[in-house]
């Protein structure tokens, strides 16, 4: 299914004497009005909106409070918005208003980490195995539609690195995952560029600690998304939250996934970028394998996790073992 792009009528003309308050009831757009708050973070808000003909949409604010720093982020998300891929969370349009930012993006039902804690809290478990592997194909796709050096951007070829790859991040649309909160993606010339901004330091690649991203540091980020859907908990105890540029992590603890997940994530969370998987697409498939479940395509191109043809299930597993004991007291 692909995602809807529709073009959002004229805004209203901004009052430069007064800042613009996202609230209940507030009208950023003639004919739509904030409904409630949908997420609060440590730089935007977002909103879920009726539009005129009952539509629900999404309404992502941003704090501005410099002009050429808002010219230049608008600039920006609007060469971002252009990407097009049933992956990623639809971008509609971008404006600003005074001290805002604005992002009109498709309305989401939730999160991982919502369907995380939802498992946690009523059934007090994590997310089931075949669930997590789904939503992190899914989203492995956007990732590496996203870090291809592929997309027209200031007059040459770039790739993008998200930078903030997390649970919170990957939203649910029906039964489809898709990513989110891409429009301040870096662009990458080069294998590693300087890192403009740490994301969530949770979920941060090692090298973004000393100040860089790399072609790969998105992977990082989504196999410590991938550990935490698992297990309900991080392979890495809480960073700093103002590291030093030497800081390091000590090294993983993945003691509650199987040997066979566990090497594949080692080698997503190295810290030599270079020997992590070539795609997001390939760790996701090999975490799957470990597992006895591949990804399978139909011909509308949705995806679907299933056990392999060679798996045996754990029935017919405790069947042929009883067989084996019954043959060997012969």
């Amino acid at each position: 299914m692909k995602p809807r792009r529709t073009t959002l009528s004229a805004r209203t003309p901004p009052r430069p004497d007064r800042p613009f308050e996202p609230e209940a009831g507030a009208v950023p757009l003639p004919g739509y009005r904030l409904e409630r708050l949908r997420g609060r973070g440590g730089f935007a808000t977002v909103w879920e909106a009726s539009g005129p003909d009952g539509e629900r949409v999404a309404f992502k604010f941003m704090s501005s409070q410099n002009a050429s720093a808002t010219a230049r982020e608008l600039r920006s998300l609007q060469a971002i918005q252009k990407l097009s891929h049933p992956r990623l969370l639809c971008m509609r349009q971008v404006w600003s208003l005074p001290g805002q930012i604005v992002i009109a993006m498709d309305l989401a039902d939730g999160s991982l980490l919502d369907l995380l804690m939802l498992y946690t809290d009523e059934f007090n478990k994590p997310i089931d195995v075949d669930k997590v592997g789904l939503y992190m194909a899914q989203a492995a796709e956007a990732l590496d539609f996203l870090n291809a050096k592929r997309h027209h951007f200031d007059g040459g070829l770039v790739a993008f690195q998200h930078g903030d790859i997390k649970p919170n991040n990957i939203l649910l649309v029906g039964d489809e995952a898709r990513l989110a909160d891409y429009g301040l993606s870096t662009p990458m010339i080069t294998a590693a560029t300087p890192c403009p901004r740490q994301g969530t330091l949770e979920y941060a690649a090692p090298e973004i600690f000393q100040g860089t991203l790399t072609e790969t540091s998105d992977q990082f980020s989504l196999a410590v998304s991938y550990y935490l859907l698992r297990t309900g908990g991080f392979p890495y105890p809480m960073p700093p939250s103002t590291p030093p540029r030497n800081y390091q992590r000590p090294p993983p603890d993945l003691s509650l996934i199987d040997r066979d997940e566990r090497a594949i994530l080692l080698r997503s969370l190295s810290t030599t970028p270079q020997d992590r998987f070539p795609t997001c697409t390939e760790m996701v498939n090999q975490l799957l394998k470990a597992q006895q479940l591949e990804v399978v395509r139909d011909p509308e191109r949705s995806l679907a996790v299933r056990p392999t043809a060679d798996s045996i299930s754990r029935s017919k597993l405790l069947r042929l073992l009883e067989q084996t004991k019954a043959l060997a007291s012969v």
